[in-house]
């Protein structure tokens, strides 16, 4: 282990591990592979992870506009349907059709996005969900295929989006690709950013995750250049935090400490350099915000030493039960905003084609309405956004937009025709990860054939 990695959180992950008989044959092919990837990573790539917390409401996200399915949804979504009239100039285009003229045209307030779409750098997935395996609807009321632990439960289907496993699981496929990839970059701390806080997405076997705020890294106890005015009593502070002791933990909590103060250093220090960005973001938009952090962070990645990089933002306000159609507009407004001000900027900085970004939920909504607005569904719309995206085309298969239809598992639930293992096994496999190390990362992508979309 060095001093850019937790031990303690090594231990007590191997520990789990161990109870399963596989810690040891874990950790050995854990280090093989992270040599054979970081060996590969001659180029730069990211991933940037845009969680919509609360559960997106899928049904006025994408909306049917060709006639015969408009006229399902309307019916379905008395109330809350948004008026064709109103879907005509975000009408979408692909350069594959779907069958049986399917048309789908994006919510009014995502209109910034269109352009993407058209220009091919925006790719739509269609009913995408946590499983475990394919499932259709009758296996589901027959319970011969498994599903899910706790549908419809925020806690633990974010958790199962993040990382294949309910509330509790200690990593998640955005920490085990990070596992992978951090020898090769020269400060493995810098592998996984959480540009909002905490999520186990980024929580790796060995890789933990970097924390920085808005206006950059954060300073650990307020500790900057100076303390009391002095730069002397800041150094000694660092001395001593970072001083070890003869004790495990003491020691343990010395590296953490130096690892923040070393990364906020270096962090810091080739920010100051960077471009602000402030005339393509908007303001007043919390997840414009975090964006351009990452965009500034990528921006530096030469700077840092960095060839694989995976990044978290997010934005909540999405559970809408109630006031959809006051609430969700504005909402996916900041959305669009954010996610096309963040493409800008990767192609005014050159790394556009290095650089990919994609929506993940809890889960989608109910097609049905409660009053105003929708309950906790399952199958959900995503958007992946990129110049190495293989855009201008919808990916997956739509749900029959019908009561009780083939899809529906009741009260209007869709049941994900594609599953997030291969949203994710796609996205991972363009990042670098070899095809053989895929279930490292996602243990269920066994379970399936087909492993690249192809989007990306």
């Amino acid at each position: 282990m060095t001093d850019n990695q937790s031990r303690r959180a090594f231990l007590k992950r191997a520990g789990a591990f161990s109870l399963m008989g596989t810690a040891g044959s874990f950790v050995t092919n854990l280090a093989g592979i992270g040599e054979a990837a970081a060996a590969t990573a001659a180029d730069y790539k990211a991933l940037v992870c845009v969680f919509l917390f609360g559960g997106n409401d899928n049904g006025n996200t994408l909306v049917p506009y060709d006639q015969t399915n408009y006229n399902s949804y309307a019916t379905l979504r008395q109330g809350l349907a948004t008026a064709r009239g109103s879907l005509t100039p975000t009408l979408l285009n692909p350069s594959t059709a779907l069958p049986g003229g399917l048309q789908f045209a994006l919510a009014p307030a995502l209109a910034p996005l269109l352009p993407l779409f058209d220009a091919g750098k925006m790719a739509v997935m269609l009913n995408t969900g946590t499983l475990i395996e394919p499932l259709t609807k009758q296996q589901y009321q027959a319970k011969s295929a498994r599903i899910p632990p706790k549908l419809f439960s925020h806690n633990d289907q974010t958790s199962y989006w993040q990382a294949g496993a309910v509330e509790g699981a200690p990593s998640g496929w955005g920490g085990r690709m990070g596992d992978l990839f951090q020898a090769g970059n020269g400060t493995s701390t810098l592998t996984c950013i959480n540009a909002s806080g905490n999520a186990v997405y980024l929580s790796g076997q060995t890789a933990v995750q970097y924390a920085v705020s808005t206006g950059g890294p954060i300073a650990l106890n307020g500790n900057r250049s100076q303390l009391f005015g002095s730069t002397v009593a800041n150094q000694a502070l660092r001395n001593i935090m970072a001083a070890p002791t003869g004790n495990l933990i003491a020691d343990e909590h010395a590296k953490v400490a130096k690892r923040s103060l070393d990364a906020y250093s270096q962090v810091t220090s080739a920010l100051g350099a960077a471009p602000a960005m402030t005339d393509i973001f908007p303001t007043n938009n919390s997840l414009a915000d975090q964006l351009r952090v990452v965009a500034r962070l990528i921006s530096v990645s030469q700077e840092l030493g960095a060839k694989r990089q995976v990044f978290f933002v997010s934005m909540g306000g999405f559970d809408n039960h109630s006031a959809l159609n006051g609430t969700h507009p504005t909402l996916l407004g900041r959305v669009a905003a954010g996610m096309k001000a963040f493409h800008d900027a990767t192609v005014q900085l050159g790394v556009a084609d290095k650089v990919t970004a994609f929506t993940a939920s809890d889960f989608g909504r109910t097609i049905s309405v409660n009053g105003d607005g929708s309950d906790h569904g399952w199958g959900a719309t995503h958007f992946v956004v990129g110049g190495a995206v293989n855009g201008k085309r919808f990916y997956g298969t739509a749900p029959t937009m019908a009561h009780n239809g083939p899809d529906d598992l009741g009260l209007g639930r869709f049941i994900p025709t594609t599953s997030v293992d291969q949203y994710a096994a796609t996205l991972a496999s363009w990042f670098g990860v070899a095809e053989s190390d895929l279930p490292t990362v996602l243990p269920n992508i066994v379970n399936y054939t087909n492993k690249n979309l192809g989007f990306v």
